[in-house]
């Protein structure tokens, strides 16, 4: 019997870390893998793009304590915010103390369905040698001719749109791990230094793209109220609807760059 036990521990103690090394790699499973041909030029561009700081909030005691109330999920940085701000007393003639104060209709949650990345998403840039007179090879390297802003958005219109942005853009950078904005500029004179050689008697394009992630799914609206009624505080949630959307969201300082070279007649 003890040695059935030895076995089984031995089973376990080995099979244990093999789950969570499964777990670990299907959560890494879960992030964009970046293509050869996409750079960071986050130290090369000469327009700096401000940081996105994702409006991540930590609900304070009174917040988790209404948020946990709802019936609906509620994921809003905004309303979290607006609750944050709030406070609410207690007094001895709470118990006799009733009210239903309408918060206003807000867009609750985002659930995402599906993200995606197109490393294409805009060409921003051309670079091109003629090397057909020539006898040696030439070099190509990447120069941002001129500046260009590049902005995403959603692919309909929705009631409370920027607020339903910023859910999505926190579940679209959850879910691929890169850093997104809705717009991001390639500043003029950016330069990269990967060289590509156009043999003679032939031209060569380096096409430079910025990556977008094309995130989809629904959002949760609903009618909310703060209600008192017997020294209890709650968040009460009303003409619940769902609305099916998407986003295209630019990766912020990435370029993907495509280099062709042909043999042409002049």
């Amino acid at each position: 019997m003890r040695k059935v036990s030895l076995c089984i521990l031995v089973l376990f103690l080995f099979i244990l870390p093999l789950t969570g090394l499964a777990e670990k790699n299907t959560e890494e499973k879960k992030k964009a893998k970046i293509p050869d041909y996409v750079l960071d030029i986050s130290k090369d561009n000469t327009y700096p793009n401000p940081t996105q700081d994702l409006p991540y909030l930590q609900p304070s005691e009174l917040t988790q304590e209404l948020l946990d109330s709802s019936e609906v999920k509620i994921a809003n940085p905004e309303l979290i915010r607006l609750l944050n701000e709030s406070t609410i007393h207690n007094a001895k003639t709470a118990l006799l103390f009733k009210a239903s104060i309408y918060l206003g209709q807000w867009p609750l949650n985002y659930e995402s369905g599906e993200t995606n990345v197109n490393w294409e998403y805009n060409k921003v840039n051309t670079n091109y040698v003629d090397n057909r007179g020539g006898r040696t090879p030439q070099k190509l390297t990447y120069t941002q001719d001129q500046q260009k802003k590049i902005s995403g958005g959603l692919t309909a219109e929705v009631p409370n749109s920027e607020e339903v942005k910023k859910m999505m853009m926190i579940k679209a950078a959850e879910k691929t791990g890169l850093p997104l904005a809705f717009d991001t500029i390639i500043g003029y004179g950016t330069k990269k230094g990967q060289i590509y050689n156009i043999a003679p008697k032939n031209v060569g394009y380096l096409y430079a793209y910025v990556p977008a992630a094309n995130e989809k799914g629904k959002v949760t609206y609903g009618e909310v109220y703060l209600t008192i009624k017997n020294g209890k505080r709650k968040l009460d949630v009303k003409n619940v609807t769902q609305q099916g959307i998407g986003a295209w969201i630019p990766v912020q300082d990435h370029l993907s760059f495509k280099f062709y070279t042909a043999n042409q007649p002049r």
